[in-house]
């Protein structure tokens, strides 16, 4: 646990560091509210993990975690527009506290910090493109062309939480300098990762308590928004069911690769069993 927080600082390290030095100080403020307000930090983790799991090491991975954090609340500010949320992570979403034209100025600046930290590799600004690719696929599906089987479902899973997930751990391998099977062998771990995150996510949304959550809950239902449980006639448990077995696949994908820092790999292995088991 002692090296789980040594990593988790290191990201907070950086990551205030990048936000300091933000400008002007309005954006800069904006930004702060958004990216300091708590969050689990999963995605860098996920980042700095992978690196380690096959031989690199967390402070050449650091960059890279913190972009795909800030690509991430980037996601999380248009996310809370769309849903008219005003809460977010116990606080109050950068819309409800600034308004929607500086709330969207935050999403480009959060993105823009993000592509200078990818900047120093190719492949780590062509990995993040193509999850925003697929991301804006996913959010575009969502508002217009929503699923109404469980497939389609999954489809929409991916691209709106298992894309951003994938790179985060794809990020960490190109740190190491891995090869391409075992950039793809974690890319797989985090994508399944990620929808079992999402799967648990719609899960909570229909039966936790908002004060509990951080974040109102219901929101699903109200806007008739395409949750595993509003897309089909799955129970609360049958949903949490099929997230276990995208985290069980998840586990299997990481036997294909060659680990070199076990404990790095143990604690994946427990991000894959907190997602399915989380309550907020």
């Amino acid at each position: 646990m002692e090296l789980l927080e040594r990593r988790r600082a290191l990201i907070e390290e950086r990551l205030i560091e990048v936000v300091d030095g933000v400008e002007p100080e309005t954006l800069s403020s904006e930004v702060r509210h958004v990216t300091l307000s708590g969050g689990k930090r999963v995605r860098p983790m996920v980042t700095l993990l992978s690196c380690e799991t096959v031989g690199g090491n967390a402070e050449d991975a650091v960059d890279f975690g913190v972009g795909i954090e800030l690509v991430h609340a980037a996601s999380l500010v248009i996310d809370d527009i769309i849903d008219r949320s005003e809460l977010r992570r116990g606080t109050a979403s950068a819309w409800a506290e600034f308004g929607h034209g500086p709330a969207i100025i935050t999403s480009d600046g959060l993105l823009g910090e993000a592509f200078a930290l990818f900047l120093s590799d190719p492949d780590a600004t062509r990995v993040v493109a193509e999850a925003m690719v697929e991301l804006g696929v996913g959010e575009a599906t969502e508002l217009s062309a929503k699923p109404t089987t469980e497939a389609e479902y999954m489809t929409l899973a991916r691209r709106k939480t298992g894309a951003l997930f994938r790179a985060a751990a794809e990020l960490g391998a190109i740190a190491a300098d891995s090869d391409p099977v075992t950039v793809e062998a974690l890319g797989e771990y985090a994508e399944r990762v990620g929808i079992a995150f999402q799967i648990r996510d719609d899960v909570l949304d229909a039966v936790a308590d908002a004060d509990e959550l951080g974040k109102p809950t219901g929101h699903d239902a109200a806007l008739e928004r395409p949750s595993l449980v509003q897309v089909t006639d799955l129970t609360p448990e049958e949903g949490t069911a099929r997230a276990r077995a995208e985290a069980n696949a998840a586990i299997e994908a990481l036997d294909r690769i060659d680990v070199v820092d076990s404990a790095a790999e143990t604690y994946l292995l427990e991000l894959a069993e907190f997602v399915v088991e989380r309550e907020r």
